[in-house]
């Protein structure tokens, strides 16, 4: 057999399979009509030179065996040897190997945790991909994610399910600028009070049903129901009514799933072109999307309302010269209720959880309250926020532990570029990077004491002239939970007053404990990293507090 192989056929085959590796490590060739002549054509082809000493379907299995062998040994070796550009990086073997390795740990839901160990054992640059590095020094933050820092990386085209990209997963820098616009409009300061009598509705409506529960309820799914209720209010003038009638319709399921598929294919951006073409028809059939199509002909039918998202979206301010397509307010509407929902929904279930269990932060948080927002007072009425030290502290501390989005963003070196030096590291052209945010707010170089614990202290002692603990640090360049630079959290403002609404108005009129036997340890064990945070359920027994003895 080896003596039947060893002619020109096999070495012919051989020397393509390098050439094809070299084409596709030069051109990255994407596309179905390069990768179907790559990976097809070219093999079967070369099927014919093995026809003098074989079947037609020998030959094929020779020339397919044999090319497939070389072309990825070819691969596994380049991207281990001295001449990798990224060869000098140090991390695991198998992220070396392929993207698949991070894709699976991606889908246990444990990507953030594993990031962080990485960092503790290879130190604060970690290769995590055959092209994708980790970066846990703050100090790179600005050069990766600045005004003058890389675009978005390619995992956000695999993210994005429809061919109509919304405002979150354009790379082109320009393009984003322009579709930003509306939205900047939408979250200036002014525009946010806009929004607060929609706001103030629905957070006095989540008390309300917090307090009607008996027994045993779960505040994540009420927290989940508040977040989707509002945004659908903001981004089209209404959507669902997920406090009063629950998942009836299934939206929030359908979001998480969406969310979940999304988080595997990130890691492979290329294959999504091909997965839209499968799953087409379903996506057209989507209750989702003909929810969403009918919420938005609806409100273009009525009218404008109030200054809500849509306003700005659907150009109603007369902003730009000519309205946007309708496709994109669509896909930018669904993009703000999946994005604004979702991650709100994660740091609100984390500040609660760290509350409940953590009493002297509670009570302390109580006080604050109570003193601002006495008896008869209300306190959806935000006049007061901007004095609530401590509600800032609670919630920066939970976006400290608990960032919405875990391992960061992901970053690409624009091409023609030649690379960049990120910090002290010099990243080549077609290198991809991110910052883990997990990783990088528990860090004790960056926040010490206490760097994994709940500690809100922290903030009113680093913005105090008070003496501090010995060794206290406190490094602000390292709190970046909304990310900074020109893709940075376009909603930010609106989170921080929608958590400081939901969390006063809900501790000035209830008393929330964890279920009686609960093991409050699973929370964490819970938790998964699939972009933002899925969270399991927290279960709790609601009593209406009694507003002039405290709790």
């Amino acid at each position: 057999m080896l003596e039947t192989l060893s002619g020109n056929p096999l070495s012919t085959t051989v020397v393509s399979a390098l050439i094809s590796h070299y084409i596709f490590k030069r051109w990255e060739q994407t596309d179905i009509l390069s990768l179907a002549a790559l990976l097809l054509f070219l093999p079967s082809a070369l099927s014919t030179l093995f026809w003098n000493n074989h079947t037609a379907t020998q030959s094929l299995l020779i020339a397919f065996t044999v090319y497939y062998i070389v072309l990825a040994t070819s691969i596994v070796l380049y991207r281990l040897s001295p001449f990798h550009p990224l060869a000098k990086y140090p991390g695991p073997l198998p992220g070396k190997i392929s993207a698949f390795h991070l894709m699976w740990v991606s889908f246990k839901g444990r990507r953030h945790l594993y990031l962080q160990s990485l960092h503790e054992e290879y130190g604060d640059i970690v290769r995590i991909g055959p092209n994708e590095v980790s970066l846990l020094d703050p100090n790179c933050t600005i050069h990766l994610m600045g005004t003058q820092g890389w675009p978005k990386g390619p995992n956000w085209e695999g993210r994005t399910m429809t061919d109509d990209l919304p405002m979150v997963a354009i790379r082109d820098t320009n393009v984003h600028h322009q579709r930003r616009k509306p939205w900047n409009r939408a979250f200036n300061s002014s525009s946010i009070k806009e929004f607060e009598p929609l706001l103030r509705k629905r957070v006095k409506l989540l008390v309300e049903r917090l307090g009607e529960q008996k027994g045993t309820t779960d505040l994540t799914m009420w927290i989940n129901y508040f977040t989707y209720d509002f945004m659908g209010d903001m981004a089209f003038g209404g959507w669902s009514e997920m406090l009063i009638e629950g998942d009836r319709q299934g939206l929030w399921q359908m979001m998480e799933s969406t969310i979940n598929t999304s988080l595997v294919l990130e890691h492979m951006p290329w294959i999504m072109p091909y997965f839209r073409l499968l799953i087409k028809a379903r996506i057209k059939e989507s209750p989702m999307l003909g929810h969403s199509e009918h919420k938005m002909n609806q409100r273009i039918k009525d009218g404008a309302t109030s200054r809500d998202l849509f306003y700005y979206l659907n150009n109603e301010d007369g902003a730009d010269s000519q309205p946007p397509p309708k496709n994109l307010v669509l896909s930018d509407g669904l993009l703000a209720i999946f994005a604004g929902s979702d991650t709100t929904a994660s740091v609100l279930s984390n500040a609660f959880y760290l509350l409940i269990r953590n009493h002297e932060a509670l009570q302390k948080l109580l006080e604050e309250i109570d003193h601002l927002y006495p008896a008869g007072e209300d306190s959806t009425d935000s006049r007061h926020y901007s004095e609530m030290d401590y509600l800032d502290a609670v919630i920066n501390e939970t976006l400290r532990l608990y960032p919405a989005v875990p391992s960061g963003s992901q970053r690409a070196a624009a091409p023609g570029s030649g690379g960049k030096a990120i910090g002290p590291y010099f990243l080549p052209e077609g290198t991809l990077a991110r910052i883990p945010f997990y990783a990088v707010q528990r860090d004790p170089r960056n926040f010490f004491p206490h760097p994994e614990a709940f500690w809100p202290e922290r903030w009113i002692i680093a913005s105090s002239d008070g003496p501090r603990p010995d060794g206290f640090i406190h490094n602000t360049s390292a709190f970046i939970p909304f990310s900074i630079g020109p893709y940075n959290c376009v909603g930010k403002n609106l989170a921080m007053h929608e958590m400081r609404m939901v969390l006063s108005h809900t501790l000035q009129n209830l008393s929330i404990n964890f279920a009686k036997g609960w093991d409050e340890t699973v929370w964490e064990k819970e938790l998964e990293d699939t972009f933002v945070f899925a969270k399991g359920k927290l279960p709790v027994t609601v009593t209406t507090r009694n507003l002039n003895g405290g709790a």
